[in-house]
């Protein structure tokens, strides 16, 4: 997979060209940390799937298990040929969907375990769009950087959120929000 991400960087701009050299670190095991929350969920849901960050590792993980599925959400399309490609020669178990994550997302209610959003959007976004996955039971792992407590300030403006951090064996600055529950608050 990595070396395939090397060939169609050049062309499609997969990653940050800054980040490629750190591939295995930046990438791959801060992906595997994000499996490794909820190694037993079968189906999970990533946003913003861009170069396969969490998305395709997790799926490689589902393939290694034989068992589970993965559907990836992006809406450039020249990514998308990437992931489906990936997802062919790393036989994962996944479905890549062309389309912006507000189309898309309603569809999975009631049917994920796991949802994923890697550096995608502000918390607050980020809840409005998985709101109803969280509502209907999955779990939400969204690896956050260094402003994590400026995010979840704002969101609590609008959502009363159930969740915990935890910190990120990749990067001391950062932290994965593993959110159980958020609900809009009805002032907001």
């Amino acid at each position: 997979m990595v070396a395939e991400l090397e060939r169609w960087q050049v062309a499609k701009n997969l990653v940050s060209s800054a980040t490629l050299g750190e591939v295995w670190t930046r990438h791959i095991a801060d992906s595997l940390q994000i499996f490794n929350l909820a190694p037993e969920a079968r189906r999970w849901l990533d946003l913003g799937s861009g170069g396969g960050f969490p998305g395709l590792v997790i799926g490689v993980c589902l393939a290694e298990k034989g068992v589970g599925h993965i559907d990836l959400v992006e809406s450039n399309a020249r990514k998308c040929a990437f992931l489906r490609h990936a997802a062919r020669i790393t036989g994962a178990p996944v479905t890549v969907h062309a389309a912006r994550i507000e189309d898309a997302v309603a569809g999975f209610s009631g049917k994920i375990d796991v949802v994923t959003a890697r550096a995608l959007a502000p918390l607050p976004l980020l809840l409005e769009w998985c709101n109803e996955l969280l509502r209907t039971g999955a779990l939400g792992l969204f690896p956050k950087g260094q402003h994590l407590e400026q995010e979840l300030t704002e969101a609590s403006k609008y959502w009363k959120i159930q969740a915990s951090t935890i910190s990120s064996v990749t990067d001391e600055a950062a932290r994965i929000l593993m959110v159980r529950a958020a609900e809009k608050r009805a002032d907001s």
